[in-house]
């Protein structure tokens, strides 16, 4: 006999029918268990009512205003001040955090006379004091603290760059005065690493050897009809880092290797690539990190629907690393994205080809999670420390966080389960940058780019809410 408990009880109640339908009886009990399963009292049962489009956004909110959010979990802001389009965010130092150093996801322009915009900025997390860190890069976006302690930031543009910075903290309006040549007003703590592929970066993930992993947020077609999307790329240093922070950046391994892009197979043992082998075994095939967007193509690397946040699964046991990533697609051609996990048996490998030509297909790839008319336009991603629940962030107006399980030991290679965790309630913006603290019972999210009418300008720059949400526990399986 299959006993309810009697929340589970009390849901289907409530819903005539609901009980006739498995899936929404599944749906009802992820609801019921989400304290034992999230960590989280209650779900967000939907998302919230369209705002006024223009205006929303005022100086006496609180940030119940801004987020809905799931039973027992609470909002405040750290700042109010953060530029505006504030996004992908790290901690620094990663281990015992003081501040957040993130990216501004601004176009490169002059916002006053001889002020270029601010691409990277830090914010103290016990006082909410907001620093502009470096200027002059397009459209900063992925970015992230290595364990030789400095930062990778990257832009997200056709012609995007990757910039490391030592001691990040001791930069006070930086400027990278010319972005062809890699310019930078401070070359002893900041260098353009060019070893690293020309694309619009967004999510990536750094491994302690210093291999880099990321995607090419492009749209298929976006250059001409039927030219594929984005690739994964990934980069691997020619000296691999063996431990202990650098103090200069010349010692950093991502200043030089090789640079490769993810081709999948749609047969067992050889090459056989194009479009419909998305998911499968791969290989990385080298390419020319300078013009990899049109080598990538030009070599037969498989394209995703704007592949965006990427990050490395902390609880993967395996041998290499198992890595996920967002493809956006778009809600409203019914393509409501995905969630994409690949697992490299050998980060570190140097692919070379075989007698016949061949490379080792050191990759497998599958879909983790699919996009629903609810759950869609996924964009960012955080796992949560010490559970591998995996939260994702949708890329629209009064867009949703949802908290989706690890596959657990049934059949399929899929997320057990999602439930809606937070919703923006200003239709202007969307959240974005979500991260957890290192024991991951606090997280952090941008409420990004909302209209803002009615607010006061910070140092020539509009600006965003950073809000940090406590209440999250430990679920218990």
């Amino acid at each position: 006999m299959i006993r309810m408990s009697a929340s589970l009880l009390a849901i289907l109640a409530a819903a005539p029918g609901l009980a006739a339908d498995f899936g929404a009886e599944v749906d009802a009990m992820l609801a019921a268990r989400s304290a034992e399963l999230f960590g989280i009292a209650a779900p967000l049962a939907a998302s919230a009512p369209a705002s006024a489009e223009e205006g929303y956004r005022t100086e006496t909110q609180e940030p119940s205003d801004q987020v809905a959010l799931a039973a027992g979990l609470s909002a405040e802001y750290v700042t109010r001040a953060a530029a505006n389009h504030y996004d992908m965010m790290a901690f620094w130092p990663a281990e015992t955090p003081t501040h957040l150093v993130a990216c501004i996801e601004g176009e490169v322009e002059e916002i006053a006379a001889g002020k270029p915009n601010p691409s990277i900025q830090s914010i103290d997390l016990a006082t909410g004091e907001v620093k502009t860190l470096l200027r002059g890069m397009d459209r900063c976006d992925g970015i992230r603290t290595t364990a030789w302690g400095t930062i990778l930031a990257t832009e997200e543009t056709d012609d995007g760059a990757a910039y490391e910075i030592l001691d990040p903290l001791a930069l006070d309006n930086a400027v990278v005065s010319d972005r062809a040549s890699g310019t930078v007003s401070d070359p002893a703590r900041i260098a353009r690493r060019p070893a690293l592929p020309v694309m619009a970066w967004e999510g990536l993930t750094v491994t302690p050897e210093g291999v880099v992993i990321g995607g090419d947020e492009l749209r298929p077609g976006t250059a001409a009809a039927d030219v594929d999307g984005g690739a994964m790329f990934k980069f691997v240093p020619a000296v691999a880092h063996a431990g202990g922070m650098i103090t200069s950046l010349d010692a950093s391994p991502l200043a030089s290797g090789k640079s490769y892009a993810m081709q999948v197979s749609c047969v067992k043992g050889k090459i056989q690539a194009g479009q419909g082998c998305e998911i499968g075994n791969a290989a990385w095939i080298e390419i020319d990190p300078a013009n990899a967007r049109a080598d990538a193509d030009a070599r037969g690397a498989t394209g995703y629907y704007r592949p965006e946040d990427l990050h490395a699964d902390p609880t993967y046991a395996g041998p290499g690393l198992r890595f996920c990533w967002t493809n956006t697609g778009n809600e409203g051609a019914s393509h409501f994205g995905e969630v994409v996990c690949g697992i490299d048996s050998d980060p570190m490998a140097t692919p070379q080809p075989d007698a016949e030509g061949k490379l080792a297909m050191t990759v497998a790839v599958n879909r983790f999670i699919e996009g629903d008319r609810e759950f869609n336009s996924v964009d960012n991603l955080a796992f949560q420390p010490g559970t591998g629940i995996l939260y994702v962030v949708e890329d629209h107006d009064n867009g949703d966080i949802w908290a989706c399980l690890p596959d657990g030991a049934d059949r399929d290679i899929r997320s057990d389960g999602c439930i809606r965790m937070l919703s923006v309630k200003d239709t202007s913006a969307e959240p974005t940058g979500f991260i957890f603290s290192p024991d991951g019972m606090t997280a952090y999210v941008s409420i990004q780019h909302s209209d803002d009418t009615n607010m006061a300008k910070v140092s020539d720059y509009a600006t965003d809410d950073l809000i940090r949400i406590s209440g999250f526990k430990m679920p218990a399986n």
